[in-house]
């Protein structure tokens, strides 16, 4: 529905500008078009010109293109912009891989900034735009297998701020990694473990930067509050009145923030939680935390090759992660073997938490060096049933 620019500005808001040619025509289009009808920079006035819910025909695009110099979107509608763009257009999944990273970003900014004041109704939207957001991660990776997720990641552009790059990338390795375990997993549960590991570490919003971004040795009052933020977390997602879809099970999501530093042998944080107390989920994010904070790359460190990391975790499978669960991981990402044996391991103190300066590996000892991680045996759908089982 094309509209005439009249008294409909929305000075509120904040919007984005957006590249005519991501514009999807022929297709109902999930949101509304602006343009800037003030000529004075920084006074901006968007009016709306077009509808949501309405086609947008070639012939009203061209309209546009030669009349404005710029169309603009919501903030509020970037994620139904962004899941328009990957489900209709025929750009390449990394480029959409890209644009989702973006998004996502925008989302995750809006509830790390310092600058902003965190309250329940900025938590709402991020996690109702989130939604959008994981919901294109699970269209565009449906073809995709770990190995070629993990080639994806890599390509990705790197931002200032790690916890923003970290959190986009365990949230994609978690759909992953669910999607290997069982093929036929509902789009639901992916949606759900999706948004858990984006929002995993969402309690670092209360705790110093300046802890977060050390990367020599913290003190243990440091390192105490380093531990404090899967409280923080579940304490933010769930003290407030969150107003979110009938369809997001918001204690799902709590559990794999409150529950990811939990390690199988009942030595992790907070509550000392072990084996199958833990949430599937949670053990699923634990490892995809894991991979990523070893094989990316922060300003101040260097990154393991894929087959060193997966040698390097296979050394904490039963004691900090699932054994059958990096069992069906570690045959979908390596699928190679290792060209030497790996004789380091993550000292018993590694938190993928802490930005390391340098990753604290140690020498094998003789005796560790006798453990057998191959004969973890798989069992069936390893216990996952249905999203309540998986809570």
């Amino acid at each position: 529905m094309l509209l005439s620019p009249k008294n409909v500005s929305l000075l509120k808001y904040s919007f984005f500008s957006i590249n005519f040619d991501l514009i999807v025509v022929g297709e109902v289009l999930g949101y509304d078009l602006y343009v800037n009808a003030s000529g004075i920079s920084g006074r901006e006035r968007y009016v709306k010109i077009f509808k949501s819910q309405n086609i947008l025909e070639l012939r009203d695009l061209e309209i546009f293109r030669s009349k404005y110099p710029q169309l603009y979107v919501s903030e509020a509608q970037r994620g139904k912009f962004t899941r328009s763009l990957v489900k209709h257009s025929p750009i390449p999944d990394v480029a959409k891989a890209e644009i989702l990273k973006d998004s996502a970003l925008k989302y995750l900014h809006n509830i790390f900034d310092s600058g902003k004041e965190f309250n329940t109704a900025l938590l709402s939207d991020t996690i109702n735009g989130c939604r959008e957001i994981v919901e294109s991660m699970v269209d565009v990776f449906d073809k995709h297998d770990l190995k070629s997720i993990q080639g994806l990641i890599g390509s990705l552009s790197f931002h200032d701020f790690y916890t923003y790059d970290h959190s986009i990338n365990v949230s994609m390795y978690c759909i992953a990694i669910l999607k290997e375990i069982d093929p036929n997993i509902s789009k639901q549960d992916l949606m759900h473990i999706g948004l858990g590991g984006l929002l995993h570490d969402l309690g670092k919003v209360k705790i110093s930067t300046d802890i977060l971004n050390n990367p020599g040795k913290l003190s243990p009052e440091e390192y105490g509050q380093i531990k404090l933020h899967p409280t923080f977390g579940i304490d933010l997602l769930l003290s407030g009145q969150c107003e979110t879809p009938p369809d997001i099970d918001l204690q799902v999501i709590a559990r794999v923030i409150h529950e990811h530093h939990e390690n199988w042998n009942g030595t992790g944080y907070p509550h000392k939680l072990k084996e199958e107390e833990i949430s599937y989920f949670a053990r699923i994010c634990t490892i995809a935390d894991f991979f990523d904070a070893i094989t990316t790359k922060r300003s101040y460190n260097e990154v393991m090759a894929i087959e060193h990391a997966v040698g390097v975790m296979e050394k904490t499978a039963g004691i900090k992660i699932d054994p059958e669960i990096f069992k069906v991981f570690t045959s979908k990402v390596k699928k190679i073997v290792m060209s030497q044996k790996v004789d380091v391991k993550l000292a018993d103190s590694f938190d993928p938490t802490l930005p390391y300066e340098k990753l604290p590996l140690e020498k094998v000892k003789v005796e560790e060096e006798k453990k057998d991680f191959g004969k973890i045996k798989i069992q069936g759908d390893l216990g996952l049933k249905n999203s309540k089982k998986a809570s």
